[in-house]
C-alpha cells in the first residue's frame, strides 16, 4: 500500500528532526546527517508500507545503516586528519530557539561529542542507538552485521570510555556566562598568571583546523599552557578579541564567534565549565565546518 505522497511526507516530517539528530550524533556533520535523512525518505517513498510495522523504528534503522557507511569511510580519512577532529558546530543566536535538534539535548554538548567521536564507528553506533534512542540490541546487531553479544560489548566498551573520560557536564547558562566573561576579561588583560588561576587546573584546548587554518595542532593541556595559548590568540587579533567576538550558542552552550581578518581565520569557540571554572576550550577554525556560520 502506498498512501498519497503528501500524507507520507507529513508522516516522515514528524520524524525528521529526530533523524537528523541521530545522524549528527553518528557522523558529527550536519550535511552527512541531512543526506542520510534525505536518502531514507527516497527509500521510504519506494517502499510498500505494508512491510513497515513501526515507521519510526524503520527510519531509525535505515538512517543508521546509511550513517554507518559514512562513519567507516570517515574513520579512514581521520587517520590522516591534521590535528584534533571536532564535530561541526551547531551555531545559533543566543536569543533564538536553538531548534529541535539541539534543544534540551545535553549529549550534544561539544565536550561529550568530542569524546563520542573518538570511539570506533561500531562502538559509537551501538552506544547512540541503545542509550540515546532505546533501540534493542537485536536491531543494533542487525545494522552492524554482528551477533547480539558483540553489539552489547560494543556499547559496553563505549560506555566505559565515556565514563572514564568524564566530559564536563552542562551547567546553566548564567554560570556559563560568568565563566566566559571572566575568561575573556583575563585574556584581554594578557595577564597569564591571573588567567592561570582562573582556569581549571586540568584545563585543555582542542583546536580543529584540518590543517587549513591556524590553531593548536595538538591538545593544549594544563592551565598555564592554555593561558599562554589564549593570550597568544588575542595578540594575533590585535588585542581586540572581546570587541570582535559575538556571543552565540554552540551545540546549546554559550560560545563566541570571531569573524577573522587578513591575519587570523574566522573561528567559533565554546567553553566547558567544571567546578565553576573554564575547563575545556573548543576552537574550531576549519572552514569546511563553518560554512553554515554567518560571521
Amino acid at each position: 500500500m502506498k498512501p498519497d505522497i503528501s500524507t507520507l511526507a507529513a508522516e516522515f516530517d514528524r520524524h525528521r528532526s529526530r533523524l537528523i539528530g541521530l545522524g549528527y550524533r553518528l557522523t558529527g556533520r550536519l550535511a552527512d546527517a541531512e543526506d542520510a535523512v534525505q536518502d531514507a525518505w527516497l527509500r521510504l517513498a519506494g517502499t510498500d508500507l505494508d512491510e513497515i510495522r513501526d515507521l519510526g523504528g524503520w527510519l531509525t534503522t535505515v538512517v543508521s545503516r546509511l550513517c554507518l557507511d559514512r562513519m567507516r569511510s570517515a574513520a579512514v580519512r581521520r587517520e590522516s586528519y591534521v590535528g584534533p577532529w571536532l564535530p561541526e558546530p551547531l551555531v545559533s543566536a543566543v536569543d533564538s530557539d536553538p531548534g529541535d535538534i539541539v534543544a534540551g539535548q545535553d549529549d550534544l554538548r561539544m565536550a561529550a561529542m568530542r569524546v563520542l567521536h573518538e570511539l570506533p564507528p561500531d562502538q559509537r553506533l551501538a552506544l547512540v542507538l541503545h542509550d540515546g534512542f532505546e533501540v534493542p540490541f537485536a536491531e543494533i546487531a542487525d545494522v552492524l552485521g554482528c551477533s547480539v553479544p558483540t553489539a552489547r560489548q560494543h556499547a559496553s566498551r563505549a560506555r566505559k570510555v565515556m565514563s572514564d573520560a568524564a566530559p564536563p557536564e552542562r551547567v546553566p547558562l548564567p554560570e556559563q556566562q560568568r565563566a566566559l566573561e571572566d575568561f575573556l576579561t583575563a585574556v584581554a588583560a594578557k595577564d597569564i598568571a591571573a588567567l592561570t588561576r582562573l582556569l581549571h587546573p586540568a584545563a585543555a584546548v582542542y583546536g580543529d583546523s584540518g590543517g587549513k587554518a591556524r590553531t593548536a595542532r595538538r591538545p593544549v593541556v594544563g592551565a598555564d599552557k592554555v593561558a599562554r595559548f589564549a593570550v597568544g590568540l588575542i595578540e594575533k587579533y590585535g588585542g581586540d578579541l572581546v570587541g570582535a567576538a559575538r556571543p552565540v550558542l554552540v551545540n546549546g552552550d554559550l560560545g563566541m564567534m570571531l569573524p577573522g581578518d587578513a591575519q587570523v581565520a574566522p573561528r567559533v569557540f565554546t567553553l566547558a565549565v567544571r567546578d565553576g571554572r573554564p575547563a575545556e576550550v573548543f576552537d574550531i577554525v576549519n572552514p569546511d565546518k563553518l560554512t553554515r556560520v554567518e560571521f
